[in-house]
């Protein structure tokens, strides 16, 4: 009998023909608000003199910078502003403004929720916290030290110990607004985006941040307080030093705080539900367990290997890199250096500190120019290089594997991120499918990290499941399409946009 995460993806893959047969349009009078707003809770504005990160962005996710004493509040405003605020706008005739944010989200929907429940935080009362980047601030939703159960929901007794944890959520609708079930998958990719973000931005701090994303679900939403109907915990990452562990605190009332409505109505999608709940753990035992799952084995090169050269000696700073970041909208034709793709490959495939094994999904690619390295399929092997498929030009069937989109035809390179699904399905359970697009989340946005880094630009796109798999065959034997970024060069003038050269709140408030 398949998984009900197994026949979740084949339900919610594309085709040619479920894309032309969809049906599906957007209600633009139901358009989600893009903030979440608690409405009986007093906003604590966030400072503006928070902590600038100015390590070279290749260094940064190189090598983490020594660990900070302390857990201070301009660096935890940092650690917020560079994962999920607002960087940048574009305003438009008439008055219109479209806010950009520091991480990427599909269709620029941002569904991606932040809190802090934060314990020994310099500037910062102990209680539970949420991030609003809509006007920069923090609202607590729960006072006194909660670190302990987070611990135990977690099966992990260092987040007791640990200065804070930022805990990632997903509102459904914000994002099944435009892309239904199959959203589920992207909640999944935008928090990893966002966590190539904290990860980077955290080491620059010296915060070692981790990723945890085993834990009982219902008992950590219940301590955030929100209806896993509608929004659920994905990620946990503690940052900052080790103290002392925090007391326990036994059961948790439960809190309900007003919050402004996202639209006057929402649309139930009822798979995405289902797969959530059945990837869901249920014990503190269940957590350990699942932690202990043996990953299905790496694969070796079946062939010569193509070296790539070492990334650029120079990158920009990456508070810099992160506010310059954006989703490239047309690509040229222009190269981009063998150096400047080995980056972003080098990027994508960093090892992730976390409570389970990484490198769980394979980067495939296509090269259409990039110079020095042959037009063709490939299969990149982190530190060895590129391992030739067959060679020859496939922008058309990159541009056609990417939904039809020009984007994946223009680009320079575009990377396929795909994964044994069945053998981590068989290892993992369900929950091994949240993994597998996260992983392949946190690879984009790493690559999203290094190329505007390095002066080039990225965008992620969706595409047609089945058919990238017949394409990379038989190669990608056994493996499933999960996640595909394009990179390259912009095509004509950047978009007019005010860059914020300093951290600060936003024109618009909420």
């Amino acid at each position: 009998m398949a998984s009900v995460a197994r026949k979740f993806h084949d339900e919610t893959a594309h085709s040619p023909y479920s894309v032309r047969t969809s049906g599906h349009t957007l209600e633009w009078d139901i358009k989600p608000f893009p903030f979440k707003v608690y409405t009986d809770v007093p906003a604590i504005p966030l400072p503006r003199d928070a902590d600038v990160v100015a390590v070279p962005t290749l260094e940064a996710l190189a090598r983490p910078a020594p660990p900070a004493a302390r857990l201070t509040l301009p660096a935890l405003t940092a650690l917020l502003y560079y994962s999920a605020g607002v960087t940048k706008k574009k305003s438009y005739p008439g008055g219109g403004e479209v806010l950009f944010r520091a991480a990427a989200s599909t269709g620029a929907l941002y569904q991606t929720e932040v809190y802090v429940i934060a314990g020994e935080v310099d500037g910062l009362e102990a209680g539970l916290y949420h991030f609003c980047p809509g006007d920069f601030t923090l609202r607590r939703l729960r006072a006194g030290d909660v670190r302990g159960a987070l611990a135990e929901a977690a099966a992990e007794p260092a987040l007791a110990r640990r200065a804070a944890t930022v805990v990632l959520t997903a509102i459904y609708w914000r994002n099944t607004w435009k892309y239904q079930a199959r959203g589920y998958r992207h909640l999944f990719w935008d928090s990893g985006t966002m966590l190539a973000n904290t990860l980077a931005v955290g080491d620059a701090l010296g915060l070692a941040p981790r990723v945890v994303t085993g834990f009982v679900d219902a008992e950590v939403n219940h301590l955030l307080g929100v209806d896993a109907s509608r929004e659920a915990a994905l990620e946990l990452v503690p940052i900052g030093p080790e103290g002392a562990a925090a007391p326990a605190v036994g059961a948790l009332a439960p809190i309900a705080h007003e919050v402004m409505p996202l639209s006057s109505d929402e649309v139930d999608y009822p798979a995405l539900r289902e797969i959530h709940a059945a990837s869901a753990l249920a014990s503190a035992a269940d957590v350990v367990a699942w932690r202990r799952a043996t990953p299905p084995p790496r694969r070796e090169p079946r062939g010569p290997l193509v070296a790539l050269p070492d990334p650029p000696r120079d990158s920009l700073p990456l508070g810099e890199a992160i506010q310059r970041r954006g989703s490239t909208r047309r690509f040229s034709h222009a190269p981009i250096s063998a150096a400047q793709l080995s980056a972003a490959l080098w990027a994508g495939t960093r090892p992730i500190p976390a409570d389970v094994p990484d490198g769980l999904v394979d980067l495939y690619l296509i090269v259409n120019a990039v110079e020095g390295v042959t037009p063709g399929a490939y299969v990149y092997w982190p530190g060895a290089g590129l391992e030739l498929i067959r060679a020859g030009d496939f922008r058309r069937e990159s541009a056609y594997l990417t939904l039809e989109q020009p984007l994946g035809g223009d680009a320079a390179a575009v990377l396929y991120f795909l994964a044994p699904l069945d053998d981590l399905l068989a290892a993992s359970g369900d929950r091994g499918y949240r993994l597998a697009n996260l992983q392949a989340g946190v690879a984009g946005g790493r690559a999203y990290l290094a190329a505007y880094a390095t002066g080039f630009g990225a965008s992620g796109l969706t595409f047609y499941d089945a058919d990238v798999v017949r394409f990379f065959a038989p190669h990608a034997a056994g493996r499933d399409a999960i996640f595909v970024t394009a990179l390259g060069r912009a095509s004509g003038a950047r978009d007019d946009v005010l860059l914020s050269k300093t951290i600060s709140a936003p024109a618009r408030r909420t």
